[in-house]
């Protein structure tokens, strides 16, 4: 087990005395190796420090992806201080409410983007704004190229924070994850041995830096097994492909896979130097899983994880993959499904899914009383999922708590009824929500996208659903849309949906 009281000494661990092994190629074939990694990012630790950053301060950061970001996140970690990752489409006013929450010593942005922030960073008192670009220019490169590397991590233990982030504020406002040395390192390390990760393995990284996928899943496992990435700037579906046959693994989110259907290259040919997909952040459907076995003869991982915990569950990499399902908890973690009444529901049965482990977050950044509201007696976390959970022990989720339709007194999940629709020919994918009934209270809404060439109505739509369907579970209302408005890791926003469809 890697030394959970440091993230950065287990990160290292698993390339000490591998130097020279390479760490990343990137698009242009640029390569980076292990010992250019850690420099970079002592040298990146040393340029904090000078700017003031003592243990606990935040460095928030707002820029592309680059091999100078990921340093720029592994040289925070290694001076103390809290990574805090903003995402690259957030606005300047949005920016300004992080920062001004957050307080950070130090903000990162691109220079582009600089003077368009100075209100933003002058309103939150940042002692020091830095800058670098996608191309790994600005004053952070600057900087580090003056810079003697930091010869050691500052000491942390496994309880301090090393890094936060926002979760995306669909309700209300955003709030700042705490997450532990020893958060990641436990989350990483179960990862790694769960999924096989070795320092055989390259990955194909096509996930933003901002978030839990790319970052502490995609980033972390990888460092922890001593493996590499071919790191990708954005997702593309030909680039990504033609990557496969120097690959072994690809992360990413339901998008990746329909986009790479697309592909008339996808073959199990193609696919045959490949170990593992693995998808999360949005739940994929069953048609798409159906696809990719056929094309390529693998089964997509799914797993299910949050910002608040990480990764919780995980099909398993041997045994049986169900679709469909987030698969079984992982080693350490515990997840249980209660009612209103915190009484565990009985297998099968729909109820809020709780979890308890070493992957549990430190609670949120300046808010004690929503995170007393969210936490259980005995340590528990109601994760605002609701799920279910089969014979086998898998888990499938239904749900959030907030999407919960509840129409003349009785509850509607919107899976049941999505799950359907999905199957509809004609249908490419659907999101289903409650919107205002004056008799009710709620009554059930679907948005559709349809296939290319479909002429679907929604009397033809409610001719295939309704007979499966409660009558309480009929949709009223039927919305066509050229596609689901989603967030960047593929979430779809059903805030967005209830508020253009007459919700709240």
């Amino acid at each position: 087990m890697p030394d959970t009281n440091h993230l950065i000494r287990a990160l290292r661990s698993a390339s000490d005395g591998r130097g020279d092994a390479p760490f990343a190629t990137d698009t242009t074939g640029t390569v980076t190796t292990y010992a250019d990694l850690w420099h970079g990012a002592a040298r990146m630790a040393r340029v904090l420090i000078s700017h003031g950053v003592e243990p606990g301060d935040r460095v928030a950061m707002q820029v592309e992806k680059s091999i100078a970001a990921l340093q720029c996140y592994l040289g925070t970690v290694m001076a103390g201080a809290v990574h805090l990752p903003l995402n690259t489409a957030y606005t300047a006013a949005e920016v300004g409410y992080f920062l001004t929450d957050a307080a950070p010593h130090v903000f990162v942005c691109d220079p582009a983007r600089q003077a368009e922030m100075k209100t933003a960073t002058r309103e939150a008192a940042v002692a020091h704004v830095l800058t670098l670009d996608a191309d790994g220019r600005g004053t952070v490169a600057e900087a580090m190229g003056n810079a003697p590397p930091l010869p050691a991590a500052i000491p942390r233990e496994a309880d301090d924070i090393a890094a936060f982030l926002y979760t995306s504020g669909t309700t209300g406002r955003s709030k700042g994850a705490m997450l532990t040395h020893g958060n990641l390192v436990s989350n990483a390390a179960a990862l790694r041995d769960l999924w096989q990760f070795t320092a055989d393995d390259v990955l194909i990284h096509a996930l933003p830096v901002f978030h839990t996928h790319g970052l502490f899943v995609a980033i972390n496992v990888t460092l922890m097994a001593g493996g590499q990435i071919l790191l990708h700037g954005s997702f593309d579906a030909a680039a990504v492909l033609a990557d496969f046959p120097r690959a072994t693994t690809l992360m990413g989110v339901p998008t990746f896979y329909t986009r790479l259907l697309d592909q008339p290259g996808l073959t199990r040919q193609a696919a045959a130097h490949m170990r593992l997909f693995v998808s999360g952040s949005a739940p994929m459907l069953t048609d798409t899983h159906a696809k990719w076995h056929d094309r390529t003869g693998h089964i997509v991982l799914e797993r299910y994880g949050m910002t608040e915990t990480c990764m919780n569950t995980s099909n398993p990499y041997d045994g049986t993959r169900k679709p469909g399902t987030v698969g079984l908890p992982l080693p350490g973690v515990e997840v249980r499904l209660t009612g209103t009444d915190g009484i565990p529901v009985p297998t099968g049965e729909p109820g809020d899914i709780e979890v308890r482990g070493p992957n549990l977050f430190a609670g949120y950044w300046n808010m004690p009383e929503k995170t007393a509201e969210d936490m259980r007696p005995g340590g528990w976390f109601a994760t605002g999922d609701i799920g279910t959970v089969d014979a086998d022990g898998y888990y499938t989720i239904v749900g959030r708590s907030k999407d919960l339709i509840i129409s003349g007194g009785y509850n509607i999940y919107p899976k049941e009824i999505e799950t359907l629709v999905d199957a509809v020919p004609g249908v490419a994918e659907s999101a289903v929500f409650g919107v205002p009934h004056p008799d009710f209270g709620e009554s059930v809404a679907v948005a559709v996208v349809r296939l290319p060439g479909s002429y679907l109505t929604d009397e033809d739509l409610l001719a295939v659903v309704m007979p499966d369907l409660a009558r309480y579970k009929h949709p009223r209302h039927i919305h066509f849309l050229d596609a689901l408005p989603r967030n960047t890791m593929g979430k779809v926003q059903k805030t967005e949906l209830r508020r253009s469809f007459g919700g709240n």
